[in-house]
């Protein structure tokens, strides 16, 4: 979301961080506040009382280091805690605060979410706090919050309130905001299926440490396949991050190119944001120079190895499907036509047999068992192009919220098997 060098003007960054944030239903009109600080020390920051489903760069307000205000609004209420955080925490150069649905529940019964969930929630989000209740707007609230960043903690639930989270860019506290409301998502939906496992230190060092080691190459000029994947995956990696099926620091997703290479999207780039040239194509032991691929890339390349039917492949984290990868709880998809038809049934795939060098992740799935879950890790689908492989990851979340709802409902019934007989026969599963 950031360029290096900051070309992008704080007013821009934070209008468009805004959007996300109220496009993806994590925020009200009214509720959240975002701002940066510069390298002179300027605050900018939204404005108070301004739609933020409606915010122009215009409303955007900068509060000079010597408390000048320049703006066509006064900015927002909440102006004393960000201004207590940075003094606290140098190194901290924009906060996002909102009332995400899911961090909200768990500041309203005072709890902090485990991030222990997979690997990469732990990693994003980094140290997790809790600061007690004071008035909205006060200067005691912006004492017991960056007291608590002064702790070393980088995401912090706010008593009855909602949540704060720092980072050195913009981006990058959005995409720790992002993870953060994505594990307490899971949490809740995982808890409505039963015990939830957490990964241990070793399991969630094994994750930090996986590498992809390629060799660098230039490929030559573009081919029309290759233009219209590059297309296809940009589409619908963005396609995924707005239905929430995707989140902007996890996933990957693969085409297949030829027999000896396919394109996967890079790692540490913003899923919605990608380019066409952001995409890295891998062939053999090389990968395309200048670009460094998603450290999932070795598993994608075992399973097309392994299976010359696939032409895609994604690894993703939906919420409602990822609450069955942190439990033991079943995901039986046999409970309407489509969910079988599209999915046969789901495998599961042991802790960290993704990150290995050996290709063992080739067989959890194959043309005839498409998708599988990746315990405490998400989920893998596979299928015959970009579009088929992203239809199966749609109709695999879709049926995972639809059991976990079920559940609450009465005792979720399965399809018969003179049932799933006929679907098999009707449709040469």
């Amino acid at each position: 979301m950031s360029d290096s060098r900051d070309l992008v003007h704080p007013r821009d960054l934070i209008m468009r961080t805004m959007d996300r944030i109220y496009g993806y239903r994590m925020t009200t009109t009214s509720g959240g506040n975002l701002s940066i600080r510069d390298d002179s020390g300027d605050i900018w920051i939204s404005p108070a009382r301004v739609d933020k489903g409606n915010l122009t760069r215009r409303d955007i307000v900068r509060v000079r280091a010597d408390g000048t205000v320049d703006g066509i609004h006064p900015p927002s209420s909440e102006f004393p805690f960000h201004k207590a955080i940075y003094q606290a925490r140098p190194d901290i150069r924009a906060i996002v605060h909102a009332h995400p649905v899911a961090l909200v529940a768990f500041s309203i019964c005072r709890e902090k979410p485990n991030t222990r969930l997979f690997h990469q929630a732990f990693s994003v989000c980094g140290r997790v706090g809790f600061a007690a209740y004071a008035c909205p707007g006060s200067e005691q609230l912006g004492r017991n919050i960056a007291g608590t960043f002064a702790d070393g903690c980088d995401s912090v639930i706010l008593e009855n309130h909602g949540v704060v989270v720092g980072g050195e860019t913009l981006a990058a506290a959005f995409e720790r905001f992002e993870a953060f409301e994505f594990a307490g998502k899971t949490l809740i939906k995982a808890a409505h299926l039963g015990p939830v496992r957490f990964l241990s230190d070793t399991q969630l060092a094994e994750a930090a440490q996986r590498s992809v080691d390629f060799e660098s190459f230039t490929p030559g000029a573009a081919s029309d396949r290759e233009r219209e994947l590059r297309r296809e995956l940009c589409n619908f990696v963005r396609r995924g991050c707005r239905q929430r099926l995707l989140i902007s620091t996890e996933g990957s997703f693969s085409a297949r190119l030829d027999e000896q290479s396919f394109l996967v999207t890079p790692t540490r780039k913003d899923r919605e944001s990608l380019l066409l040239e952001d995409l890295v194509m891998v062939r053999g032991t090389e990968r395309e120079s200048g670009k460094l691929a998603s450290r999932a890339a070795k598993a994608h390349q075992a399973i097309y190895q392994r299976h010359p039917a696939v032409q895609a492949i994604v690894f993703a984290h939906p919420v409602n499907a990822t609450a069955f990868s942190v439990t033991d709880a079943t995901l039986d998809v046999r409970t309407i036509p489509e969910s079988f038809v599209f999915l046969r049934d789901l495998g599961r795939v042991p802790v960290g047999v993704q990150y290995r060098e050996d290709g063992a992740i080739a067989n959890y799935v194959s043309e005839r068992s498409p998708a599988a879950l990746l315990q405490n890790d998400g989920v893998i689908v596979t299928g015959r192009s970009v579009l088929d492989t992203f239809d199966r990851l749609e109709v695999l979340e879709s049926t995972a919220e639809a059991v976990i709802n079920a559940r609450a409902i009465g005792d979720v019934r399965s399809m018969p098997e003179e049932v799933i007989e006929e679907l098999r026969i009707a449709f040469n599963l």
